[in-house]
């Protein structure tokens, strides 16, 4: 009974001490990023900010855009300010997939290493707009019947399906409610 308690107490112990001497253990994430990853752009961007759930260190972070050719397109003029950092880009010109690598130095954590993509639609030309390109009515109407023709078929197998469960339903209340039967003195008659 004595060596149960005494290891019991050991026990105790060793957790007491354990959780006094281990410090928490907490990594950092982005919490938040703009562009934001995955995102379609339409408009260029004049700078990347990635925010992070811990205070960054003034020195070390870095964050470096590729455009889809794999070309860097920021300034390399990186600024933190607490939990953000941001770098300047220069013009997007290109359309396609552009990939944000960084890594992200805390005081307190272990580095913060990464990337995402996100996708700049750049416009085919910098003067005035051009009207946009019209369907032809015969497309059009061809799509619209093809979009009925589903509709439609959807709509009466739906129909088919209420009768067959109106045809059940009637046929259930006869069963249980008995319905109108002769009764055996008007069969004699």
């Amino acid at each position: 009974m004595k060596t149960g308690r005494v290891i019991r107490s050991t026990i105790t112990g060793a957790l007491a001490l354990l959780s006094i001497f281990t410090t928490p253990a907490f990594a950092n994430y982005i919490t938040a990023s703009v562009p934001q990853a995955g995102s379609v752009l339409t408009t260029a961007p004049n700078s990347i900010a990635i925010s992070t759930a811990s205070p960054l260190s003034e020195q070390g972070s870095l964050i470096v855009v590729n455009d889809p050719n794999g070309v860097a397109v920021d300034d390399g003029s990186i600024t933190i300010d607490g939990n953000s950092a941001e770098v300047g880009l220069g013009e997007l010109k290109t359309t396609g997939v552009y990939t944000v690598n960084y890594t992200l130095l805390s005081d307190t954590d272990d580095p913060l290493t990464g990337s995402y993509t996100f996708l700049f639609n750049a416009p085919s030309s910098l003067g005035s707009p051009s009207p946009a390109p019209t369907q032809s009515s015969v497309e059009a109407t061809t799509e619209n019947m093809n979009l009925n023709n589903g509709s439609n078929a959807f709509v009466y197998t739906l129909l088919v399906i209420a009768a067959f469960v109106f045809i059940f339903l009637v046929w259930y209340a006869k069963q249980t409610f008995g319905g109108s039967k002769r009764s055996s003195k008007t069969k004699r008659k």
